[in-house]
């Protein structure tokens, strides 16, 4: 039985999830309206799972709402739901329940996750790719959960319905070199509509099974990102309506990018078929690497690399530093990347190399609040390692 298969049998066994509602807002009475939550993530970085252990979510008017106020309503799954967050890619979701709410607008959730304990010491965890798994430590405070902005119109006898995206990637960092080390997990979620919409396609076989990377990016921002499954498709959802870039990724690889891509309402857009799979071409690589200091420790930084191509800027890798060293290091294809402009089905891509974006990549590190001014254009050489420190603030 497959991994997907196995997770399906395990969210099957789940569903039946107690939901309660309390504070102010969590009645029955004729009027109210329903928000309806799901959780999804985005693939991690050098992880084969992350597993966190979900309490409940807790929902409120007021953007400024503290822990012990009252108003609070609340999904509370019981038992506690613990997922592999790597499993929710491709378009699986984990439903988290759902809750009655009077009408109006919320502006607050927090994501409650059970705390590691002498219980259960790997409620929250990791097992590093090539390692064994170690419990993730998670934020003081964890108590009252993690504050997600929100924008929730709840209208009279409608349902409100929204995903939870827990960037598995930018939410864990690690202490200590090596797999022996010590991780710290710092969620990173954002709240979005649950659309139909979204974008699906197809890489060669030999990049089955998440070896290949596929994200939809505007103006070189990550949008949603996932891998492919063992048949090489690759399914981005949900999505707002728009444009966007397709930038497929692989080790070793040349980048490969699609131009324009429209998603549109309850749609779901194929780039290409499994007969047009995309097959990256081997690529030379280079290293560019370097330090974040903060002046705080664990160092809470990120380092993106970015290229720019003759249609725009996109980011070719992304993820948290090194919590004690603040280090950072990105191996980057030196070979040009392709380009295609989008064609619907039954039309064909057509590849076309930007020579001259081969190799030259820019900088950007975020930390306390504050993103500095790209550093760059580098360039990579085949084999060659180029450094840049980042010192904040």
């Amino acid at each position: 039985m497959n991994i997907l298969n196995r997770f399906r049998l395990a969210l099957a066994g789940a569903v039946m999830l107690t939901l309660a509602a309390c504070g102010g807002g969590g009645g029955s009475a004729s009027g109210d309206g329903t928000l309806r939550l799901a959780l999804t993530d985005a693939p991690a970085c050098g992880f084969d799972k992350v597993n966190v252990t979900v309490q409940k979510v807790r929902v409120h008017q007021s953007a400024s709402a503290a822990d012990t106020d009252g108003g609070w309503s609340e999904i509370v799954l019981s038992p506690a739901q613990r997922v592999d967050l790597l499993s929710l890619t491709n378009g699986v979701l984990l439903e988290l329940g759902q809750t009655p709410l009077p009408p109006g607008k919320y502006t607050q959730l927090r994501l409650v996750l059970a705390d590691n304990s002498a219980a259960n010491p790997l409620a929250n965890s990791v097992v590093p790719t090539g390692g064994t798994e170690t419990a993730l430590t998670t934020p003081s405070g964890q108590q009252s959960g993690v504050k997600i902005a929100a924008n929730i119109d709840i209208a009279a006898n409608q349902m409100a319905d929204f995903v939870l995206d827990f960037d598995a990637c930018k939410s864990v960092s690690v202490v200590g070199a090596g797999h022996s080390g010590r991780y710290l997990l710092k969620p990173q979620l954002r709240l979005i509509p649950r659309f139909v919409n979204g974008v699906q396609g197809f890489v060669t076989t030999s990049l089955a099974n998440g070896l290949a990377t596929a994200t939809l990016q505007q103006g070189g921002v990550v949008v949603r990102a996932t891998v492919s499954d063992s048949t090489g498709r690759f399914l981005l959802q949900p999505v707002d309506p728009g444009s966007y870039t397709l930038v497929v990724t692989s080790a070793g690889k040349t980048t490969m990018v699609v131009t324009s891509v429209p998603v549109v309402a309850e749609t779901v857009t194929t780039v290409n078929s499994t007969t047009t799979a995309l097959t990256p071409a081997a690529s030379a690589t280079g290293t560019l690497n370097g330090t974040v200091t903060t002046g705080v420790t664990p160092v809470e930084a990120s380092v993106r690399a970015l290229q720019t191509l003759t249609s725009g800027v996109i980011e070719v890798a992304g993820r948290p530093v090194e919590a004690d060293t603040g280090l950072y290091s990105y191996v980057l294809p030196v070979a040009a990347p392709q380009v295609a402009p989008y064609v619907a089905l039954p039309g064909t891509l057509t590849f076309v190399a930007d020579a001259a974006a081969a190799g030259k990549y820019t900088l950007a590190a975020t930390a306390l609040g504050v993103t500095k001014p790209p550093v760059g254009p580098l360039t990579v050489t085949a084999g060659g390692t180029q450094a840049t420190n980042f010192s904040f603030p």
